[in-house]
């Protein structure tokens, strides 16, 4: 599939300053990271900008932080990627601001820092455009990796872009590469499956895969929106009340779809969502009061697996039920050793699929599993993503390197 963006491959870094957008938002606990996929998934960009004798300066948002906050700090993160790189990655004490430009100023080839939390800075979220020119202060030209930021207008992602030549990092290349070769050529039958709280979260996703898919297959908690609509009663389970209508309409457009919408038709129950509480398994899916449904049952995973297993292309993105929880854990986790284990192209996206993944320790065993849950749904509707657009376009550095090339051929020439 084709990527008509300029890449980071045919950018001129050597003795430069270069702005990376990266995608650090990851998970810690007791002043370490946690988990340090999406830092890896950053590697290659940044290990070719070092390599090409570019001067690194990183900025990424860490949680959703109102103002600074010592606990969101980029501290362990640069920590770990000194690690991983094996050197010293230093922090600098703000987003931007004198001392940040001092520091950036004095990095030479292969330096890296790092700055703070973007989002202690008020004017990301809102892409103010003095923040992204004091961004675009700090370096020469601007690299995007952050696929899983790539649909946020934010003054790291969109704004600073327009202010500097601006790059695709090789991980967000290869993320739109294999999400639009399977939203616009999948091998068939293509299967979606679809989980999580909110049909809200997913309304437009799943409206584009009735369009394309050959099977979308509901799960989590979203699926109790669906039943409402359907007047069927779900106890105490945790219903998108704002859901229940788009759900109804969805349900009308299925029946006017070549794409199959299915539904649990099993599912296990708890008193409440605890490690500790009475478990219920519940053949069929009226859920009486007192009780929540908090998974898929096993004959719906039974047959989700085996539309899985009989697929061309899978596309996963949302747990099955509670899966952090022993009790609830079997669907999400039958769902992934399917996914594992199909033969088709298999994609995941959503920090709650990659974590069961990983926990199940399956995450090795898919195609693509992306950092971005809502970048990923969004592209796969069709949409367009505002730190995609803002980059500069494929053909104009390639024509522009063809030029230049053309030039010095010619001064040659007249040496000569």
């Amino acid at each position: 599939m084709s990527f008509d963006k300029a890449s980071v491959r045919d950018a001129a870094v050597e003795g430069r300053r270069v702005l990376v957008r990266v995608d650090f938002n990851v998970p810690l606990a007791n002043g370490e990271v946690e988990d340090d996929t999406r830092i890896r998934a950053a590697m290659a960009t940044i290990e070719l900008l070092r390599k090409r004798g570019a001067a690194l300066v990183l900025v990424s948002h860490l949680g959703r932080p109102r103002g600074p906050d010592p606990a969101l700090s980029m501290a362990p993160v640069a920590v770990r990627l000194g690690q991983l790189l094996g050197v010293d990655v230093t922090l600098a004490p703000a987003v931007v601001g004198p001392e940040v430009e001092r520091m950036a100023g004095q990095l030479g080839p292969g330096d890296v820092l790092m700055l703070e939390n973007s989002r202690f800075e008020p004017g990301e979220t809102s892409n103010d455009p003095e923040l992204a020119r004091r961004l675009a202060a700090l370096a020469d030209l601007y690299v995007n990796d952050a696929f899983g930021a790539a649909h946020r207008a934010h003054a790291t992602t969109a704004g600073v872009a327009h202010l500097l030549p601006a790059y695709a990092g090789l991980l967000l290349e290869r993320e739109v590469r294999e999400l639009t070769a399977v939203r616009d050529d999948p091998v068939r039958p293509l299967c979606v499956v679809l989980g999580g709280a909110k049909v809200t979260d997913k309304i437009d996703a799943m409206e584009r895969f009735l369009e394309v898919a050959d099977e979308v297959l509901v799960g989590g908690a979203m699926c109790f929106s669906f039943f409402s609509a359907q007047g069927i009663a779900t106890g105490d389970s945790l219903v998108d009340e704002e859901g229940v209508g788009l759900a109804g309409e969805i349900l009308r457009r299925a029946e006017r779809s070549s794409s199959q919408l299915v539904l649990p038709v099993d599912l296990v129950l708890g008193r409440e969502l605890d490690a500790d509480t009475e478990v219920l398994g519940l053949d069929g899916v009226e859920v009486p009061e007192g009780w929540m449904g908090l998974d898929i049952g096993p004959r719906t995973a039974a047959g989700y697996a085996a539309a899985i297993g009989a697929a061309g292309t899978v596309f996963w993105n949302g747990p099955m039920g509670a899966f952090e929880l022993e009790h609830f854990a079997a669907g999400t986790r039958a769902v992934a050793e399917a996914v594992a284990g199909a033969s088709a192209t298999t994609l995941v996206g959503g920090g709650d699929s990659a974590a069961a993944l990983a926990g199940f320790g399956l995450a090795d065993r898919i195609d693509w599993l992306s950092t971005g849950g809502g970048a990923s749904l969004e592209l796969m509707e069709g949409r367009k993503l505002p730190g995609v657009e803002a980059l500069m376009d494929g053909s104009d550095v390639r024509g522009a390197k063809t030029e230049r090339a053309a030039q010095r051929n010619a001064e040659v020439g007249s040496d000569g």
